[in-house]
């Protein structure tokens, strides 16, 4: 969005500074027209903040390659093999996406949505996952194509879950590799004040648009629980329920309800879809 610039400085310098990969480095100015920037990179300028998803699908467009690696503005790359050391998991045919860990370069603790397991102790262990974190990862082009990439409609929220849904029910694999560290900083996602709404209404259109239809009510019900156990303010609460809502009133986009087999598979992972 333009409003990091000393953080997007560091991000491209690093992202620049990658060895053993060819790079297209393309920047999506998402509202704003990116100008000033090293040589290497090009830019899509987008008049109006269309979302993260979406400006992610933009980028995605316009970049060359087999491999699109999406990289947020405040990220940046601790070593200069970090995008090879991502790129020899796409050796498996089957491989769609390759995770690393994000880790906050103050030291401060990684947030629970960062690490694609149950247990997080030690940054999680590595192997085959069915969720992501959207905010660094590296995912084949074949695949992100083959599923219809990002849900740009979310705008801001859930969009990781929908393609990590999308991507295990067509048959791909996951793969988290918490040896590769990359450097973000440990933020809360509430920060955002489109954070209530948006949560409710893409966790309903994410069930909407992939779960078989008896699951639906289970995993938004058992969701609506989950809210009404940490959230207790007033206001918080009344977006949040506005978002829900919104979800059922507007059109989630195409639905394509998730194999059984699928669901088997979530659940043997430990990320049955109900939770």
């Amino acid at each position: 969005m333009g409003n990091r610039p000393t953080e997007l400085a560091t991000a491209l310098d690093t992202l620049l500074a990658q060895q053993g990969v060819d790079l297209d480095v393309v920047l999506v100015g998402n509202g704003w027209e990116p100008s000033g920037l090293p040589a290497g990179v090009r830019t899509v300028h987008l008049p109006e903040n269309v979302g993260i998803p979406e400006g992610r699908n933009v980028g995605a467009r316009a970049v060359r390659g087999d491999l699109l690696f999406f990289y947020d503005d405040d990220a940046h790359l601790p070593s200069t093999d970090v995008l090879a050391r991502l790129a020899v998991q796409f050796d498996d045919p089957r491989r769609a996406v390759a995770q690393p860990r994000g880790a906050d370069p103050d030291g401060k603790p990684s947030p629970r949505r960062w690490v694609p397991r149950l247990r997080t102790e030690g940054g999680g262990a590595p192997g085959d996952v069915v969720v992501f974190w959207e905010g660094v990862c590296m995912i084949r082009r074949a695949a992100f194509d083959a599923v219809g990439g990002w849900p740009g409609h979310f705008w801001y929220g859930h969009e990781g879950i929908d393609l990590a849904f999308r991507l295990v029910d067509a048959g791909w694999s996951l793969e988290y590799c918490p040896d590769v560290v990359v450097h973000h900083p440990a933020t809360q996602a509430a920060r955002h004040t489109v954070f209530y709404r948006m949560n409710a209404r893409n966790r309903v259109w994410v069930a909407r648009r992939n779960l078989p239809a008896p699951l639906v009510p289970v995993y938004l019900g058992v969701w609506t629980a989950a809210t009404l156990a940490r959230v207790h303010e007033a206001e918080p609460l009344r977006l949040w329920f506005k978002g829900f809502a919104e979800g059922w009133r507007v059109n989630p986009g195409e639905r394509h309800p998730m194999r059984w087999r699928t669901v088997w598979r979530l659940t043997r992972a430990g990320r049955p879809p109900v939770v």
